[in-house]
C-alpha cells in the first residue's frame, strides 16, 4: 500500500524521507531521519518501532545495511515488514519480508533507496532510483521529482491518498515535515504545493529557531 524514498544529498550531507499510500497519515507512521545520521522508512503492515531503531544503531555507528540485518534478526514479524535505509556515508539497504503485499519491489543505489508493496509493476522503485539519481538542486525537490516519476512509473495498484516529506540536516529537529494526510485528488502533486509555499520559509524557520535576533522579519502582520 506504499512506496517511498529514503535518501542523502552528496552535497550538503541532507537527509530526507518521502512517502505515499492509500492508506490515511502514511509518514506519520513510516518516515524516520537524524541530522548527521540517516533516514530510515518502515513499512508495510507497518512497525514504527524499527524507524527508530534504525536510527538508533546508526547513531551508534552500525552502517545501513548493518542496521537493517539487525531489524531483521531481531524484529517482531520481519517476514511482514519492508524497511529502507540511507546511512551518514551514503551506503543504502532494504529489507523486504517475503510476506510484504502484493507486488513489492526494491531498488537501491549510492545514497538512495526506494521501495514499495501493492505496486502496480515491480519496476516501480527502479523507475525512482533512476529519477532520483537524475535529479538535481535542493533534496526536497528531488525527493518530490522522484515521487512523480513513481506515480508515472505505475504507482501503486489503486489511488494514494496520502503523502509527506521529512529533511533534516545540521539542527536536531526535522527542517522541513510535511504532510498530506487524506486527498481524493493527488496527495503527492498537494504536498509539492506546499513544499513550494515552505520552501521560502525554511532557512527563517531554523534562523529564528537558533537566534531570532538575526531574524530580519516574522513575515506575518503586525510585524514591524
Amino acid at each position: 500500500m506504499t512506496f517511498s524514498i529514503v535518501a542523502r544529498c552528496s552535497r550538503t550531507g541532507m537527509f530526507g524521507v518521502a512517502v505515499s499510500s492509500s492508506s490515511p497519515a502514511v509518514a506519520a507512521r513510516c518516515a524516520y531521519a537524524q541530522a548527521g545520521v540517516g533516514a530510515v522508512a518502515s513499512q508495510n503492515v507497518t512497525d514504527p518501532t524499527l524507524g527508530t531503531r534504525g536510527l538508533e544503531l546508526m547513531a551508534r555507528g552500525a552502517s545501513a545495511a548493518e542496521a537493517v540485518a539487525v531489524l531483521k534478526r531481531t524484529g517482531a514479524w520481519s517476514d511482514y515488514r519492508q524497511v529502507l535505509a540511507v546511512d551518514a556515508a551514503g551506503t543504502s539497504a532494504i529489507h523486504s519480508g517475503p510476506k510484504a503485499l502484493g507486488i513489492w519491489a526494491e531498488a537501491c543505489a549510492d545514497n538512495v533507496a526506494c521501495g514499495g508493496n501493492m505496486l502496480a509493476h515491480a519496476g516501480v522503485p527502479q523507475a525512482m532510483v533512476e529519477a532520483f539519481l537524475a535529479s538535481e538542486g535542493y533534496l526536497g525537490d528531488r525527493l518530490l521529482a522522484t515521487m512523480r516519476a513513481a506515480l508515472k512509473a505505475g504507482g501503486e495498484a489503486g489511488p494514494v491518498h496520502s503523502a509527506g516529506m521529512k529533511l533534516v540536516r545540521e539542527v536536531a529537529w526535522p527542517v522541513a515535515d510535511l504532510r498530506c494526510d487524506w486527498s481524493e485528488g493527488n496527495p503527492i502533486e498537494e504536498l509539492a504545493a506546499l513544499w513550494d509555499r515552505y520552501k521560502p520559509q525554511l532557512d527563517a524557520y531554523v534562523t529564528r529557531a537558533i537566534n531570532p535576533s538575526d531574524a530580519p522579519s516574522y513575515g506575518v502582520p503586525g510585524d514591524e
